[in-house]
């Protein structure tokens, strides 16, 4: 049985601020590894707006905007400011176990549940192998939970971005991105985009996996 695998990103920049940013983009694609990213502007929402995957059994994922693909895998592209893939994706839900469930049910392996908050507050996370590109489902702390009740669907929150050079990719972006710093996974560093880089989402920019 195949597994869930990510197609494509829509995100609601305009290309020429991923072009600003050294990316490469043809015809509002931004090809990073072999997930598409469509830069379809403002009208088409805020952020990380939705995405498409292979191989789901179903659309419905606890609110996440989806859409079911039959492409194959673009190909790779190379980038000016050394970004060559999508680490991975994160959606942020007010109830862990439903999402989860609902995930799980279109197809999705859970791979673990980190049981350990994060630098931001988020009390648990869970992974799920979508092809190269992970996604990270994280758990509202209990006050925004609170306020906004537990009843709301999962939503998509931003996007982590491999550097095989990072300290040359962030030396390359000056002040729109801050300094390298420690990442949450053992020997692996992270530096993310401010809001001067002029995306309408956030995004972290990574060292490779380290080899085991």
């Amino acid at each position: 049985m195949s597994v869930p695998t990510l197609d494509e990103l829509t995100v609601t920049d305009e290309p020429a601020a991923w072009e600003a940013l050294g990316f490469t983009v043809a015809d509002g694609i931004c090809v990073l590894g072999d997930v598409r990213v469509r830069l379809a502007g403002a009208s088409a929402g805020r952020g990380l707006a939705a995405w498409s995957l292979r191989d789901l059994a179903s659309a419905e994922l606890d609110g996440l905007r989806t859409a079911v693909s039959t492409r194959e895998r673009p190909t790779a592209v190379a980038h000016p400011n050394g970004v060559v893939g999508i680490d991975h994706v994160v959606a942020i839900t007010p109830d862990l176990e439903r999402t989860v469930a609902s995930l799980e049910a279109a197809g999705m392996a859970l791979r673990r549940i980190r049981e350990e908050p994060t630098p931001a507050g988020a009390p648990r996370q869970a992974f799920f192998r979508l092809g190269a590109p992970v996604l990270e489902v994280v758990q509202e702390p209990e006050e925004a939970v609170e306020r906004g009740g537990r009843d709301r669907p999962a939503f998509f929150w931003g996007i982590a971005l491999t550097c095989p050079d990072l300290e040359a990719t962030v030396a390359g972006l000056g002040d729109r991105v801050g300094d390298v710093r420690p990442a949450v996974q053992e020997g692996r560093r992270i530096a993310t985009l401010r809001r001067s880089a002029g995306l309408s989402l956030p995004v972290a920019l990574m060292s490779p996996v380290l080899p085991s």
